[in-house]
């Protein structure tokens, strides 16, 4: 039986997007900023406004990030339902997120609420591996209290 070159390069190409979108979710809920920076080109296109976030190009948003998210201590992004298309040095992707984040009450304990949603994608194979040059978050739904 012999192995397809282009689905073992498929597969591998798949893997790292999957690696880069878990990779973003770990830069958002660990707040590290330089790891985010692995996760986008530098003139990506990025809209949160769907969920009451700003859009603009990369360096703004990531501005925004590190002025807004130290106001929720605790966060904790989880992806799956990966819809990925490949075409060569371009993708395109779909997933689903479930974000719970808390922020602090004045008695020290946690306010949570929960966000689930999509990220759309479009991505682009770099020298540094593939990175997101355009994400859009839809939010499908809140439970804020």
């Amino acid at each position: 039986m012999s192995v397809d070159p282009t689905k073992i390069a498929y597969l591998l190409d798949r893997l790292e997007i999957q690696d880069l979108l878990t990779r973003y979710c770990k830069a958002i809920d660990t707040k590290d900023w330089d790891l985010l920076d692995t996760c986008f080109v530098p003139d990506a296109h990025i809209d949160y406004t769907r969920s009451g976030g700003v859009a603009g190009a990369y360096p703004e948003v990531r501005a925004w990030l590190a002025q807004v998210l130290p106001n929720f201590p605790m966060s904790q992004h989880t992806i799956g339902n990966f819809d990925v298309t490949i075409d060569g040095d371009r993708a395109s992707s779909k997933v689903h997120f479930y974000n719970p984040m808390g922020r602090p009450k004045a008695d020290g304990t946690l306010s949570l609420f929960w966000i689930g949603g999509f990220y759309v994608d479009e991505l682009v194979r770099t020298k540094d591996g593939w990175r997101i040059a355009k994400r859009i978050e839809q939010q499908a739904w809140a439970d804020i209290r």
